[in-house]
């Protein structure tokens, strides 16, 4: 007699083994026909399982994370469903759930077209709607192998054979289909309601390019058509913002084949770099760090000692000279304890706060490079924190205080934190680790702020807190940590006299805010898509005349704004007042301020928003400070 205890603490009892699909039906009709899988003890599976033990059961659903992810994983099948009837020669491959949908590999003689994927889709939607029931049968690794060689899955087969031979495998199949797979999937097709396959793409067999090269068609699934269509809204607001369009659009940046993975800034853009930059700079100045330099080449042995080179060796940038082995810089950290180490120090002078926009190359593979968001050269509004044990919390708290500030300033509200705590391929003891881990965790739960575990995902040398933003569109980004290491420091020699005398290594504090500044500034161009608060604008105003009798008025307008700290160009164009207009409000140029006959005779400007918002006439120191308003306000 199985006692199923359900989430809100409820139980049910039964004579006999129960499916998950039955006890739903138990609760009632509305939540049996909603139910796609279930989670026994902690673990998903199908609704058919039986339960013949006492057990912890959630039914679930579409509304359920795990009911999307079912969701996806059968939809999978039913592409390979729909292609195999479309196309009976091609081979099944591998179809698993990836962010936000999933994907099949096919092998078959010619590529797929647009014309195959549309119908391709068509036929999934016919299946779905016949509701087709979906069943799970196990077979020995011999059994399986033989049975998808009579079907003339040659790759299947192979899957199969390397798995050991004393397992067996379960298989699912749908109407005249059956796929290996450990599932859980749904009860049956009509479950798989929003979906659309999104695109065609290459891809290796077993991802090693001396394989054959297979079919992969991507899709995405959701519980629901809202869900579904608020999917593609975002993909297309996704498309409309993609930063490198938009900086080659608005001449911010590009990059280029001789210098891969590196950002050739434009005027524009550099502007917009400086703004961060120096904004960042004050902020740091303000709260106690000291700006230091160091240099880009730094002797192997560094690297060596501080754990780097082990760690990091492919992804660091070589070169050689005199017998000797460099490194070119892939981080700031082992640099700065150098400085720190200059000179002898007391507990007095902790916590010493050192900061540089240190300029890290990283040998990223060429395939994950992309755009401003993942590069070789970036530049870190890096800083390092030396302080003792009792100071760790006091550190944490204020710069968490800092990041907020900053965040906020830059127009994002919403911060999601994570801990991540200590990796396998680690240095330093379990003692260490426990010490750091509990500190990073006390500093989050003074603060009262909401956090999520990652276990395993933090540094190599220490633990770390995440900050990631979430952007207008809903997109998360990592940017913000704080990793506190107890290991660099005594690698590299630092140490302070306590107060008792004695020589002690003190706690490194590593920490960002924006982390990678072309990364953030990559963020920023899709976050505003191109429309910029006007503290960052590159141009602020554009004075734009209507006949040439109004250029030297105009000249005399941006010659008063640039003294007073405008970033302010000027349009002496013959075109007509219209097609300026336009075209600088496509330059997402925050004022256009148009000058005619009214204008100067009355010592004006007519002040126009990029948005077409019309401010009428204002002087120009009425219209100044209105624009020094805005960039106090961060708007």
């Amino acid at each position: 007699m199985p006692v199923i205890t359900l989430p809100d603490g409820s139980q049910r009892t039964f004579d006999h083994a129960v499916s998950v699909l039955d006890v739903a039906r138990s609760i009632g009709a509305g939540l049996a026909k909603a139910t796609l899988a279930g989670k026994v003890n902690d673990q998903v599976v199908d609704a058919s399982t039986l339960v013949g033990q006492d057990a912890r059961l959630q039914i679930i659903t579409a509304k359920d994370a795990e009911g999307v992810d079912v969701i996806r994983h059968s939809t999978a099948h039913l592409l390979a469903q729909a292609v195999k009837q479309l196309f009976p020669e091609a081979q099944v491959t591998i179809g698993p759930v990836i962010e936000n949908g999933f994907y099949y590999d096919f092998a078959y003689a010619r590529p797929f077209t647009p014309e195959d994927l549309a119908a391709i889709e068509k036929k999934m939607e016919q299946l779905a709607a016949e509701d087709i029931a979906i069943s799970r049968s196990v077979l020995s690794r011999d059994e399986a192998i033989k049975f998808f060689k009579n079907l003339g899955e040659d790759y299947k087969a192979e899957i199969i054979a390397s798995i050991p031979a004393n397992e067996d495998l379960s298989l699912y199949t749908q109407g005249g289909f059956t796929d290996l797979c450990r599932g859980p999937h749904v009860p049956s097709t009509g479950k798989l309601k929003a979906f659309k396959l999104m695109k065609i793409a290459g891809a290796y067999w077993r991802g090693d390019s001396s394989n054959e090269m297979l079919q992969r068609v991507y899709g995405t699934a959701w519980g629901d058509s809202k869900a579904l269509k608020d999917y593609l809204h975002r993909l297309e607001e996704a498309e409309k913002r993609d930063h490198r369009k938009l900086g080659k659009t608005l001449d911010l940046f590009h990059a280029q084949e001789e210098a891969p993975g590196m950002v050739f800034w434009h005027e524009k853009g550099w502007i917009i770099y400086q703004q961060v930059e120096q904004y960042i700079r004050e902020k740091l100045r303000v709260n106690g760090y000291g700006e230091v330099r160091t240099p880009q080449v730094v002797d192997r042995s560094l690297w060596e000692k501080s754990g780097h080179w082990d760690k990091f060796g492919e992804m660091i940038f070589t070169t050689h000279s005199e017998n000797r082995d460099y490194a070119i810089k892939p981080m700031n950290c082992p640099c700065h304890v150098q400085i720190y180490n200059q000179g002898i120090k007391s507990y007095r002078d902790l916590p010493v706060r050192l900061a540089e926009f240190g300029s890290c190359h990283r040998n990223e593979p060429s395939g994950t490079l992309h755009g401003l968001m993942r590069v070789r050269n970036f530049v870190q509004d890096d800083a390092h924190i030396f302080c003792t044990e009792d100071q760790i919390q006091q550190e944490v708290s204020t710069f968490i205080d800092l990041l907020f500030e900053v965040y906020r300033d830059f127009g994002f509200k919403d911060v999601i934190i994570k801990l991540s705590t200590r990796p396998e391929n680690r240095v330093g003891d379990d003692a260490v680790w426990d010490k750091a881990e509990a500190a990073l965790e006390l500093a989050l739960d003074n603060k009262k702020l909401e956090w999520r575990l990652q276990p395993g995902e933090g540094a190599f040398y220490g633990p770390k807190i995440e900050f990631s933003l979430k952007d207008c569109i809903g997109r998360i980004w990592q940017c913000g940590t704080i990793q506190v290491d107890f290991s660099m420091p005594g690698r590299l020699g630092a140490t302070y006299i306590a107060e008792d005398g004695s020589k002690q290594v003190p706690v490194m504090l590593h920490r960002a805010i924006l982390g990678s500044l072309e990364r953030f500034i990559g963020i920023l161009i899709e976050q505003h898509a191109g429309t910029f608060p006007v503290w960052l604008a590159p141009v602020q105003a554009v004075v734009l005349i209507i006949a040439d009798r109004h250029a030297e008025y105009a000249a005399y307008v941006q010659q008063i704004l640039e003294k007073r700290g405008v970033r302010v160009k000027i349009d002496l164009r013959n075109e007509k007042i219209g097609f300026k207009i336009r075209e600088h409000s496509m330059q997402r140029v925050p004022y256009l301020l148009i000058i005619g006959d009214k204008e100067l005779e009355n010592q004006q400007i007519t002040v126009r928003t990029q948005k077409g918002e019309d401010l009428g006439s204002l002087s120009i120191e009425q219209f100044s400070d209105r624009l020094n308003q805005a960039i106090e306000d961060k708007k």
